[in-house]
């Protein structure tokens, strides 16, 4: 009876034993068990740079004249627009030919006027004078005629909000001091009309 009895308690010690065993992995399975999650999406963050755009009209030939002399005007119009959804700032230079070796650019003047009310001798008196009675245009590099190309805002560059415009007015006059050295001189130019954002780029 004691064998029994003592046989019979290890057995139930050894149920117990596997009991508390059971219960532990069963503690270790729920403190790794998943947690409830979950995520959602913000879209169409969608970002479009602004444009700076100019243009020009006429394109090309805003000025010309042939058989020219001494006292002599010619007149022109440039229509500046901001094609571009960003406010911007503008500068013109001018670059002269010189194939004859005469530099008539140099004697040549140009006269630059917004704001008239025609372009041509009798308009030209109103308005707002922007470059006055300079040369032409630089002989194999650049002269600024408005403003300056470089970065950032220059004394004369000249401002357009998006979609705007203006008409200026260009005046050559080959002055009457000019001497028989520039009988029958030739030149060509070509203006620049550089732009530049003017948002954060004071």
């Amino acid at each position: 009876m004691l064998d029994s009895s003592i046989s019979s308690g290890r057995r139930r010690r050894t149920r117990t034993f596997v009991t508390l065993s059971l219960a532990v992995i069963g503690a270790g399975a729920v403190m790794s068990s998943a947690l409830f999650t979950d995520s959602t999406n913000v879209g169409s963050n969608s970002f479009t740079n602004g444009t700076v755009v100019i243009s020009t009209d006429p394109a090309t030939t805003a000025l010309t004249a042939s058989n020219m002399a001494p006292g002599d005007n010619v007149y022109g119009t440039v229509k500046v627009s901001n094609l571009g959804t960003l406010p911007m700032r503008y500068s013109i230079t001018s670059n002269a030919t010189n194939t004859d070796s005469k530099a008539l650019a140099s004697q040549l003047q140009m006269t630059v006027k917004s704001g008239v009310s025609t372009c041509d001798a009798a308009g030209f008196a109103g308005g707002s004078t922007l470059y006055n009675a300079a040369a032409l245009g630089g002989l194999g590099t650049s002269l600024n005629i408005l403003g300056d190309p470089s970065t950032g805002q220059q004394t004369g560059d000249r401002s357009l909000a998006a979609a705007a415009n203006e008409t200026l007015c260009f005046r050559v006059t080959l002055p009457t001091s000019t001497s028989n050295a520039y009988q029958g001189a030739t030149t060509t130019a070509t203006l620049t009309f550089a732009a530049e954002q003017t948002t954060n780029n004071p």
